[in-house]
This record gives structure tokens, C-alpha cells and sequence, in this order.
């Protein structure tokens, strides 16, 4: 047996037992993936997929198990790479983020500045999706270290902890109606169209929980994953946004556009950071995450890796 064949059968897996998609993804042609996924099962005794006729239909039971050894053996072979990165590479390399839009907008440059000043030899790779796709990126190993506050802490094969926390705004024109009143409500905002963020982004979900409480139908009239593309809209006219807050602070505040706090009715969000469980990290892997939060150090990101599933709050 050999490594090849275990890329061969964990690609398989990730490409929904499509070994075209799996061949494709790993620059090799399909008969060949097929001759070694059938060579590794001869060799083990076993059948690792369930077939009809010459189609993988699913993975067997024994199959499970092998599918659990081969991720901790490719895993360590990472870890190996890394370690020895490290060591000869003297703290250079690549340092690869998987993140939500707003995280890469409004948070990581002064985190990423700052560790290129401390780093000069290290290239920085960001990676942009939706909360699960940063979590995809991490368990396959295509970042690591993550960042979203949607999500990361439903898959177990992460180590999340919380770095910091936000609260929404709501954004609206010097003109506007609602800005007359001493305090916005649920069921003023339940009256008026609404911009924000699509459902898997930026903490909508406790946007959506909270007008579900009170039983009213918000009228979402434009959604993004973009606080700027939000706020243009806003601008625009086309209703009240409600976007993070980091989204209005600062340099990225907007001409014309007013930001009310909005904590008191959809809450407080938790941003976290998230780890592949079991990998090893990198210097500046750990040094970036301590320059995300004050709350975060080398020591807790360490104690969190060393095996203990529970996350640690703020």
C-alpha cells in the first residue's frame, strides 16, 4: 500500500465516489485511480466501496474504518511537511486563510500587516466563501486557519475558539423616517423593506431569530454577502440595511448614511477562529491568530489542539 492510493480513496469520498471528479482533481486519469483504489482493497482484504456493476455506489462499513486511519496517515504526513517547513524554511512559506467577506474586508488587513512586518518572507493566500466553505477548506487542508462567526462550531473535526465579538447595525439615509424615533423597533423595521445578508453570512441567523420571536415577517427586499454592496443599495434607496458593525467604523464609514446600534434587537455575534483538529501549527499560524484577538495566545491555541474537545468562551 502506499500513499498514492490513499489520496486515491479520500478523493473519492470528497468527490461523492465520482472518480472522473477524482482523477481530475488530482491531475491522473480515472482507470488509474480505479486500479489503485481495487489494488488497496486486494492487498487489506476487504471491499472499501460497495459497487454495481463497475460504479461505486457507497462506502462499506469496513470501509469507514479505513476511511478514518487513511485521514489520520495523510493528516500526519502534512504535519511532517509543515514541521519541516519550519525548521529549514526559517519562518518563511505561505500562510493560507479561509474567511468570510466581511472578515477579509473589515478585520484581517491590519492582522495580515502586521504579520508580514513580523514574517517579510511569509506570502499570504486568502481564500473568500460562506461559513461552510471555510470549514470545507480547513478539514481538506486547503487553509489553515479559519475565520467566520457562522457555523465553524457544527463540525467536529474543528477546534473553534471565540475571538471577538460584534453587534449589527441598522443603516439608513439622513432622511430617513425611522431616524426620527427615539428608539427603532422589530416591528417599526417589520414595516419597511430591508437589505442585509444572505442567510449563511454574518450573522443572519439571529436576525432571523429574532423577528421569529416576535412572530413578524421581516420584507427582506435584497440580499448579499457584500456590506458595501448593501450599503449601495441603502444609498439607493431601496430600504433599511442592517449590516456588522465593522462595516460603518472608522475609514469604512459612509457619506450620507446614518448607523443606529442594533444589539438590543438581534443581539451580540461571536466571531471564531477555527483549526483543523490534530494538525500541526506553524509559527506565524499561531502568531496571526494572536494578532486577531488579545483573547487569543500560543498557549490556549496549543491546550485547545492537544485533544480536548470543548471550546473555550470568552
Amino acid at each position: 500500500m502506499n500513499l498514492h492510493q490513499f489520496r486515491f480513496v479520500q478523493e473519492a469520498v470528497r468527490r461523492n465516489l465520482n472518480l472522473t471528479e477524482a482523477a481530475k482533481a488530482l491531475h491522473t486519469s480515472q482507470p488509474g485511480v480505479s486500479k489503485a483504489i481495487i489494488e488497496l482493497e486486494d492487498e487489506l482484504g476487504i471491499e472499501i466501496f460497495a459497487r454495481h456493476g463497475k460504479r461505486i455506489k457507497r462506502v462499506t462499513e469496513p470501509g469507514q474504518q479505513v476511511l478514518k486511519s487513511i485521514d489520520i496517515i495523510l493528516r500526519e504526513v502534512n504535519n511532517l511537511k509543515r514541521i519541516g517547513e519550519q525548521y529549514s524554511a526559517q519562518d518563511s512559506g505561505t500562510l493560507s486563510i479561509a474567511t468570510t467577506h466581511t472578515q477579509a474586508r473589515y478585520v484581517l488587513p491590519g492582522p495580515v500587516a502586521a504579520l508580514r512586518q513580523a514574517y517579510p518572507k511569509v506570502g499570504i493566500s486568502l481564500h473568500q466563501g460562506s461559513p461552510d466553505q471555510v470549514a470545507k477548506m480547513l478539514m481538506e487542508e486547503v487553509a489553515e486557519i479559519g475565520m467566520a462567526t457562522e457555523s465553524l462550531v457544527n463540525y467536529p473535526e474543528l477546534v473553534t475558539l471565540p475571538c471577538y465579538e460584534w453587534q449589527h447595525v441598522l443603516v439608513l439615509p439622513f432622511d430617513h423616517p425611522l431616524l426620527e424615533r427615539e428608539r427603532i423597533t422589530l416591528d417599526d423595521l417589520a414595516q419597511v423593506p430591508l437589505v442585509t445578508y444572505h442567510p449563511s453570512f454574518t450573522g443572519r441567523t439571529r436576525i432571523d431569530q429574532a423577528f421569529a420571536l416576535r412572530h413578524l415577517q421581516p420584507n427582506i427586499v435584497l440580499e448579499a454577502i457584500d456590506s458595501d454592496v448593501i450599503k449601495t443599495y441603502v444609498k439607493l434607496g431601496m430600504g433599511v440595511g442592517i449590516v456588522a458593525e465593522m462595516a460603518m467604523q472608522g475609514e469604512n464609514q459612509t457619506p450620507d448614511l446614518v448607523a443606529r446600534p442594533a444589539a438590543q434587537l438581534f443581539g451580540h455575534n461571536l466571531a471564531r477562529v477555527a483549526f483543523k483538529r490534530g494538525t500541526y501549527l506553524r509559527h506565524f499560524v499561531l502568531r496571526f491568530a494572536e494578532l486577531l484577538s488579545d483573547r487569543l495566545s500560543r498557549d490556549l491555541i496549543l491546550r485547545a489542539m492537544s485533544g480536548t474537545p470543548d471550546d473555550y468562551e470568552l
